[in-house]
């Protein structure tokens, strides 16, 4: 329940100004900016979307409201492909992808010299902000960022999305994915068999059939391996708090790290109950509050000091 009743929550009313950023490699990015963003002052937090989400993502855009009334300003990355319209190459987004997050903080810090940066990311977001932490150490423009649901090691979470009810949410995503690639096709030549892509009974054969072949890696075994945040978050070297859920139908209780794991800046909070970027607490007369939406804040301006 935790993590299907936020399906059924109304959209968040949120004006997006979407600007495109043209990628060195031909390719392109969208950003949303939220409200008045991109032209006001003050400090700005970037969100980086989950699996199948992008502007549309309800979690980013209720935290990103809470931002804005605060005083904070913040944009929505869309990630590369992640958008109705197909990117340019064959290339796709996936949890392992760093480069264009990393390239689109150059262009901010290039922009804004002396805004505060910061970042959220969402399960796939989460898990691409914290193997960039990772990579980069000390020489993140990031002031500090929260990763909420993050998949930690991706090659049980595949296992745990093929048993049980957790089938259903393999079955949904996967099916935005084989629609992505299906118009992608339409517009890319493809080095794909698209027929064994769009027969896929899970992330195993859709990660070895598409994610692999078009990103570079040997196969699915191969992309687990190198995309996973678990092996960076010892080297992360900001401010960084992690929610997650003990009862999220994504994992295991395996995937989630032992303190050992974790560089001194970072902050795991491990929740009993809050399913897959749930959390959904009770708010006056049982409705539902999103308690995310008080956290995520709350970490974040409690950083605001720092330089």
């Amino acid at each position: 329940m935790q993590t299907i009743l936020p399906v059924f929550r109304p959209m968040p009313a949120l004006a997006l100004e979407v600007e495109r950023r043209e990628l060195p490699d031909g390719d392109f990015i969208d950003l949303g900016w939220c409200a008045s963003s991109r032209t006001a002052s003050g400090p700005l937090a970037v969100l980086l979307h989950g699996l199948s989400g992008g502007f549309e993502s309800k979690y980013a855009r209720g935290v990103a409201l809470r931002l804005l009334a605060l005083g904070w300003r913040a944009v929505i990355l869309q990630l590369r492909g992640a958008g109705p319209e197909p990117n340019r190459l064959p290339r796709t987004y996936h949890h392992g992808d760093t480069q264009d997050f990393r390239e689109l903080l150059q262009l901010l810090r290039q922009r804004e010299p002396g805004t505060p940066l910061y970042a959220v990311g969402w399960s796939l977001g989460g898990n691409v902000l914290l193997k960039y932490l990772g990579e980069e150490g000390a020489k993140t423009p990031l002031l500090a960022a929260v990763a909420v649901c993050p998949p930690f090691q991706l090659k049980p979470c595949a296992h745990k999305l093929r048993t049980g009810f957790s089938r259903v949410y393999q079955r949904h995503l996967l099916g935005e994915l084989k629609g992505m690639i299906r118009r992608k096709h339409a517009r890319v030549k493809l080095d794909v068999d698209l027929d064994k892509v769009l027969r896929a009974r899970d992330f195993f054969e859709f990660d070895d059939f598409a994610t692999a072949l078009l990103n570079g890696f040997e196969n699915a075994e191969d992309y687990y391996a190198r995309a996973s945040c678990g092996p960076y978050l010892s080297r992360i070297a900001r401010p960084t708090l992690v929610i997650h859920a003990s009862d999220d139908p994504f994992m295991t209780s395996a995937v989630v790290p032992e303190a050992s794991q974790l560089a001194p800046d970072v902050t795991l909070e491990l929740c009993a109950a809050g399913g897959h970027v749930g959390f959904v607490a009770a708010g006056p007369r049982f409705a539902p509050r999103w308690w995310l939406e008080d956290r995520i804040p709350a970490f974040l301006q409690a950083q605001r000091h720092l330089k």
